[in-house]
């Protein structure tokens, strides 16, 4: 029972981690990068879209799993 929720269960903590670092509740990359990382900040910025919905897919899938 419990192992068909382990897939939704690490995309429901992906998610979460995604939305933290895109909200800036994290800090991700390390501060002092500078523009080296320019690239990864712009990452980041995405993470604030793909979080939340990779937060949604996660809980619709474990709810339309037949379990």
């Amino acid at each position: 029972m419990i192992a068909a929720y382990i897939d939704e269960f690490i995309m429901f903590c992906a998610g979460l981690w995604m939305t933290a670092v895109g909200f800036r509740y994290l800090s991700f990359p390390p501060p002092n990068q500078g523009v080296q990382n320019a690239w990864l900040a712009i990452l980041v910025n995405h993470f604030r879209w793909m979080g939340p919905l990779l937060l949604i897919i996660a809980i619709v899938l474990a709810i339309a799993s037949p379990a």
